[in-house]
């Protein structure tokens, strides 16, 4: 089992997610069960490969390996599966419609089996308060939605301020937004805040394509 711990660590990490998140949101006591999982000390039941399919938001086909058998030598005029192109922005203004902005920068390409899940777009990283997971110029593959669990990295926009990458935390009394930078304090906005400033979640960062 130690080839599916490899693509659960790879996917985990391509989407920011610590051990700990990932445990937390599949019921595990805690984050040495993911790593013995990802070392292969630890087989996963097909059942619970479902669940880890759904939180990393990929394919049981993906983590099992299924998608790099070889085709049949026989049956050579099976196409690959094609990929969907999405729009990669270079910035996201608060108030405009993400299918109303213009600035596409370049294009992406995702699956089909992501992009039947949703509406996707890309966008450009500019600063350094994702460090060292996001750097400048990387690209995040974003689905678009309105809200979040907590511990995931979205898209937002602040008081009407251009978007912003960060990492969602929720709490009774409201949310924050958190770089990955030490050197950027978090943001805390109350429940009242949100609504005032406001706050918006445009979408959720599924996937990091670095650009070296």
């Amino acid at each position: 089992m130690a080839d599916i711990g490899k693509r659960i660590k790879e996917k985990r990490e391509s989407l920011g997610m610590t051990q700990e998140e990932l445990a937390q949101r599949l019921g595990y006591k805690n984050k040495s069960s993911i790593a013995k999982i990802e070392t292969g000390t630890n087989d996963i039941v097909q059942s619970k490969v479902v669940e880890f399919a759904d939180v990393l938001n990929t394919t049981v086909a993906y983590l099992m390996g299924w998608d790099n058998n070889v085709r049949p030598i026989d049956n050579p005029s099976k196409e690959k599966k094609k990929g969907v192109t999405i729009r990669v922005l270079g910035r996201v203004a608060a108030g405009i419609p993400i299918e109303a902005i213009e600035e596409c920068i370049d294009t992406e390409e995702i699956t089909e089996d992501m992009a039947a899940t949703g509406e996707f777009f890309g966008l450009k990283i500019h600063g350094d308060s994702m460090e060292p997971k996001f750097s400048e110029g990387d690209v995040v593959i974003v689905r678009r939605q309105d809200d979040a669990e907590s511990g995931d990295i979205v898209i937002a926009t602040v008081n009407g301020d251009e978007a912003t990458c960060k990492r969602l935390r929720k709490y009774r009394d409201g949310i924050e937004l958190v770089s990955s930078n030490p050197s950027y304090e978090p943001m805390f906005f109350s429940n009242s805040d949100i609504i005032k400033k406001p706050v918006r979640i445009l979408g959720r960062v599924v996937e990091l394509r670095a650009k070296f």
